[in-house]
C-alpha cells in the first residue's frame, strides 16, 4: 500500500544519518524503513527547518523523505509549531496531487492535525485517505506531571482529544496509554497497541564495551531535563555508599565540555558535589546511536527513573544489549521491563528503592546475567522493528476495513500482548 507518514518536528533523517536523535525521530525512521522492507511505498513528510535541505531525499527504494515549507526554514521549538500545521497540510496535499495514499499516519498531536486536514482536503476531491494516529506523548499526562512548567500550547488538550476521536485508527505504544485515550473519549474499538522497537542488529550483547573507570558502572540515558530523573540516580549512588561504583549520565547537547552552559547539567553536577559523589558521576554528553551499544554494554545496569514515560526506547536498547534495567514503574516501562525477569521495577521518584535495586544487581552477578539474557530474548521476540511494522500494518488494514484477527475492543498487538504486563510473560 501507499503510506504517508507525517512527523512535523522530528525528521527521520536525523536518525537515518546516524546523528543522535530523539525517540520520535528514531521511531518514524525505523518504522518507515521496516514498512518499506515489507513492500510498501512510504513517504515521510516533515517541516523544512533549514533552507539548504533538498525538497526530496530518497533513503531506500521504498522510502522517501519530503521537506514541506511550513513556517520559517529554521529550527523552531515544537511548542511553537501549531500555527504552521495548515501550511504543512497544504504542502502534503500538493505533493499528493491526484495520487493519494491509502493511509496517512500522524506522529505527535500536531502531525495528527495536519494529517486530518490533508485527508479532508482529499475527501473534498472525492478521494478517501484513512488517518492513523500515534501520539508518542499525551498532553494530559504531561500537564499532570509538569503542571505550570508545561510549555505546550494552551489548545493542546482539546485539539489532541479531537485528533484521537477523529482519526480512523489510533496506535497506542503501551497499555497505560490506552486508559488515557479512553478518558479522552477515543473509541476503544479503533485503538490497537504497537510499541516502539529497537534495532536488533545494532544493539546486541556481543561487541566492544566502553572502558569503565571503576569496578562497577550504572548508566542513565535521556534528555537532560528534570522529569527524566537523573537526579534520582545520583541520590541512589550516594545512598549506595560504595566507592567502586560510578554513574554515567548520557544526554544533553554536545559532548561533556559543551554541557558547561546547560542548566540541568550544572544542577546535576552541583547535586553530586553536595552528596559527596562528584568524583563518581560522569556526565558524558551526547552519544551517537552508533556508539551507544558500546556504552550500554559497559554497564552492570541501566537506570530509567523518569517521573512519567510514554514509552521509552532506552530500556529496549539496554535489554537488547543484555543489560538489566532498573525502571520506574510508570507508563510504557510497565510493559517493556518485566519485574524480576528482565529487570527490576521501583516506585516512581524513589531514590532509596533505586539504590536497593542497584545493590541487588551488584550482589548477585549470576542473577544479573539471567536478567540481561531474559531481556535480550524478550527484545528479539517482541520488539524488532520488523515485528512492530507488521503490527502497524495490521492497524492500517483495520482502518481500511480489511478483516484482521482479534475480537472487539482494543486489539492485542503481537508485539506486546496486554497480559504480558503482569510479569509472567517474556
Amino acid at each position: 500500500m501507499r503510506i504517508s507518514m507525517v512527523s512535523e518536528h522530528a525528521s527521520p533523517l536525523a536518525a537515518l544519518g546516524g546523528v543522535d536523535a530523539g525517540g520520535q525521530n528514531v521511531h518514524v525512521a525505523e518504522l518507515s524503513l521496516a514498512l518499506a522492507r515489507r513492500g510498501h511505498d512510504v513517504t515521510v513528510y516533515t517541516r523544512r527547518d533549514d533552507p539548504a535541505l533538498p525538497a526530496r531525499v530518497r533513503t531506500d527504494p521504498g522510502l522517501e523523505v519530503v521537506h514541506i515549507d511550513a513556517g520559517p526554514a529554521r529550527v523552531v521549538s515544537k511548542d511553537l509549531l501549531l500555527p504552521y500545521m495548515d501550511a504543512l497540510a497544504d504542502g502534503i496535499v500538493a505533493d499528493w496531487g491526484e495520487d493519494t495514499p491509502d493511509v496517512v499516519h500522524g506522529h505527535f498531536w500536531m502531525s495528527g492535525l495536519a494529517a486530518l486536514n490533508a485527508a479532508r482536503q482529499a475527501e473534498c476531491s472525492g478521494r478517501v485517505v484513512k488517518v492513523i494516529q500515534t501520539f508518542h506523548a499525551l498532553g494530559t499526562v504531561k500537564r499532570r506531571h509538569q503542571g505550570a512548567e508545561d510549555t505546550s500550547p494552551a489548545e493542546r488538550l482539546a485539539l489532541e482529544a479531537m485528533v484521537g476521536r477523529s482519526a480512523d485508527h489510533v496506535v497506542a505504544t503501551c497499555s497505560d496509554e490506552v486508559l488515557e485515550l479512553a478518558a479522552m473519549g477515543v473509541p476503544q474499538g479503533s485503538v490497537s497497541i504497537a510499541p516502539c522497537g529497537v534495532d536488533v542488529d545494532l544493539f546486541t550483547p556481543s561487541g566492544p564495551a566502553q572502558e569503565r573507570g571503576r569496578a562497577h558502572r550504572i548508566i542513565s540515558v535521556g534528555r537532560l531535563v528534570p522529569r527524566k530523573g537523573m537526579d534520582l540516580a545520583i541520590h541512589a549512588l550516594a545512598e549506595l555508599d560504595r566507592s567502586d561504583v560510578e554513574l554515567v549520565v548520557v544526554g544533553g547537547a554536545g559532548n561533556s565540555s559543551d554541557l558547561q552552559g546547560d542548566p540541568e547539567a550544572q544542577r546535576l553536577r552541583a547535586l553530586a558535589a553536595q552528596l559527596g559523589v562528584a568524583d563518581r558521576v560522569i556526565l558524558l554528553g551526547q552519544v551517537s546511536r552508533a556508539r551507544m551499544p558500546a556504552v550500554l554494554r559497559s554497564a552492570d545496569a541501566v537506570v530509567c527513573a523518569p517521573w512519567y514515560e510514554p514509552f521509552g526506547i532506552v530500556p529496549l536498547e539496554a535489554m537488547a544489549c543484555g543489560v538489566p534495567v532498573i525502571a520506574a514503574a510508570v507508563g510504557g516501562l510497565l510493559d517493556t521491563v518485566v519485574d524480576g525477569t528482565t529487570g527490576l521495577h521501583t516506585p516512581p521518584q524513589n531514590a532509596g528503592a533505586i539504590a536497593a535495586a542497584i545493590a541487588a544487581v551488584l550482589a548477585d552477578p549470576v542473577r544479573a546475567r539471567e536478567l540481561g539474557e531474559n531481556g535480550h530474548r524478550r527484545v528479539l521476540a517482541r520488539y524488532s522493528w520488523d515485528r512492530i511494522a507488521a503490527d502497524t500494518e495490521m492497524a492500517y488494514l483495520a482502518a481500511l476495513g480489511t478483516a484482521v484477527p482479534g475480537s472487539a475492543g482494543v486489539r492485542r498487538s503481537a508485539a506486546r500482548p496486554l497480559e504480558s504486563t503482569g510479569g509472567r510473560v517474556l
